[in-house]
């Protein structure tokens, strides 16, 4: 009978190693005599802002059971009322359009917080425009006509030749002007089209690996090849390539961060600014990698999660 490694000593082989790593992190940080300015970073994330309204019409200040009100000069039916907490205006007071009557304090998104939106959206974008570019190109990549495979070949290895840097620059400044994109357009057409040269080759991988004879059965029920393509092909296709789409998908997140090139305030761009202001590289890029971190790592617990439901269902 095979013996079984104990799991709870290799569990402790990993915690001792994450030990020397934090341990080895520390002497660095020591041996560098830098000093930590951790407190700066939050009201970059996240801050309370005052906001105040203003006055909408010129009026007067009414009390009314004990509620403010700004009363319409013209108009005494029209009101605007003045919040309780906050207000910086009293009973009597005339106040003219423009005039701040109120003013309350509110959680405001910061620079980084606006930078992981930007990338977000951009990366889904991008992601949803790849996974329609690559199945395209490779099925065609599949496809008995000369002219769609060559095509497709040719895509590919062009994309996948050159650098993404020079592809965003193309993209953005001669396409772009040609087009009149803006900067988040171009970057979205950038990355999706990066991509999609990637998972053209891992859809043909998937295609290809699912047996011939499936075809064939799908057409001796009637079906024509698009129709088995569709609801018999692909969808075994797409539980087999999830992990590396996945993988892919990871690696466009972390892509996005080029995109800073052409002046998109993504998490990057952001991180550089926030920089600029507080003079602190190490506190900020640590934030930064975090939240690529977080990123990446929530999406991989969602294909997990979705692996397990296929597995499931099989």
């Amino acid at each position: 009978m095979e013996k079984r490694p104990n799991p709870l000593l290799w569990h402790g082989v990993f915690a001792l190693l994450l030990l020397l790593a934090g341990y080895a992190i520390y002497q660095a940080v020591q041996a560098v005599n830098y000093t930590w300015r951790w407190e700066r970073i939050p009201q970059y994330i996240v801050y309370q802002d005052e906001q105040k309204s203003m006055a909408e019409f010129d009026g007067t200040v009414v009390a009314d059971q004990g509620t403010l009100w700004l009363q319409d000069d013209l108009d005494p039916t029209h009101r605007q009322k003045v919040a309780a907490q906050g207000a910086l205006v009293a009973e009597g007071d005339m106040v003219f359009r423009g005039d701040a009557i109120d003013s309350r304090k509110a959680w405001t998104a910061g620079p980084i917080a606006l930078g992981v939106w930007v990338t977000v959206k951009l990366s889904f974008c991008a992601g949803i425009l790849a996974i329609l570019l690559g199945t395209l190109a490779g099925l065609a990549r599949l496809s008995p006509n000369p002219a769609l495979r060559n095509l497709s070949i040719t895509y590919v290895e062009i994309i996948r030749g050159t650098p993404l840097l020079v592809q965003i620059f193309i993209v953005y400044f001669f396409i772009g002007t040609v087009l009149n994109l803006d900067r988040f357009t171009a970057g979205v057409a950038a990355l999706a089209v990066f991509t999609g040269a990637y998972v053209a080759e891992i859809v043909r991988a998937g295609v290809s690996s699912i047996h011939k004879g499936q075809m064939e059965a799908g057409r001796s029920l009637g079906m024509t090849s698009a129709q088995t393509m569709r609801y018999v092909i692909l969808p075994q296709a797409f539980k087999r390539v999830l992990p590396p789409l996945a993988g892919q998908f990871i690696n466009l997140i972390k892509d996005s961060s080029l995109v800073s090139v052409i002046s998109i305030t993504d998490l990057t761009k952001a991180g550089r600014e926030v920089v600029s202001s507080t003079f602190s590289p190490f506190e900020v890029w640590f934030t930064v990698a975090l939240l690529y971190l977080v990123l990446t790592g929530t999406l991989s617990f969602l294909v997990r999660r979705l692996e397990v439901k296929y597995a499931k269902s099989n």
